[in-house]
């Protein structure tokens, strides 16, 4: 059984009180910083996920020129881990939701959970991109404790993809944006030691064509 940390009600309070004290930012476009999403023992458990960093063979720039090794929160691995168990349920619930749509103003109803585990290493970089489309909530949540991953924040750019600003790398901490067309962001190349960490997670429209990636293929959001 899964410890007190590791139920969706404690991830769930986690995150409720981390969008409550979250820090808006207006330029280039509207997004927020929050800290302290997970309870220590679910930010453990997700940093020690036994899946093996996928090797880039030298390819990098979009994450879907990869997609047959990217790992996702679904079906499968929310009964397998505890901690992908937990951070559905809590992700799934009414209670976030509707404090999504409250605090970020993004619509959910209708809508689908993906969260995708990410393991970046050295030699991977991110073009410019703004996640339009089926994408109707991106919350970036960062894992790694690595001193040295201190700068592996998300890079920020204006309408001319002009770099502009990168957010915090912290343990727990995310950057949280409603997709728009001018959304821009990507991961600058810089050199990364070890493994950057991050969770992906984003709430998107009937739309999506892979359901093997979702949470709940069967449960859209239901307000």
């Amino acid at each position: 059984m899964p410890t007190a940390a590791l139920t969706a009600d404690a991830v769930k309070q986690s995150l409720l009180a981390s969008f409550a004290a979250a820090q808006v930012h207006q330029q280039p476009y509207q997004h927020w910083f929050v800290e302290n999403c997970l309870p220590a023992a679910a930010l453990d458990a997700a940093i020690a996920l036994p899946f093996a960093a996928p090797a880039l063979g030298g390819i990098s720039g979009k994450r879907e020129v990869h997609n047959a090794t990217r790992k996702y929160f679904d079906v499968e691995n929310r009964g397998r881990f505890a901690v992908a168990g937990a951070m559905s349920d809590a992700l799934q619930s009414t209670d976030v939701t509707r404090a999504i749509e409250t605090k970020f103003g993004s619509k959910l109803d209708g809508t689908y959970l993906r969260i995708e585990y990410a393991q970046d290493i050295d030699g991977f970089w991110l073009e410019p991109h703004t996640d339009l489309g089926v994408k109707l909530f991106t919350f970036l949540l960062y894992l790694s404790k690595d001193a040295a991953h201190a700068d592996l924040g998300t890079d920020i750019y204006d309408t001319a993809k002009k770099h502009v600003g990168r957010s915090p790398f912290k343990p727990g901490g995310a950057m949280i944006f409603v997709p728009s067309n001018i959304t821009f962001h990507g991961f600058e190349p810089r050199k990364i030691e070890g493994v950057r960490k991050s969770i992906i997670i984003n709430y998107v429209s009937n739309e999506w064509k892979a359901r093997e990636q979702l949470a709940f293929p069967d449960r859209p959001i239901k307000h």
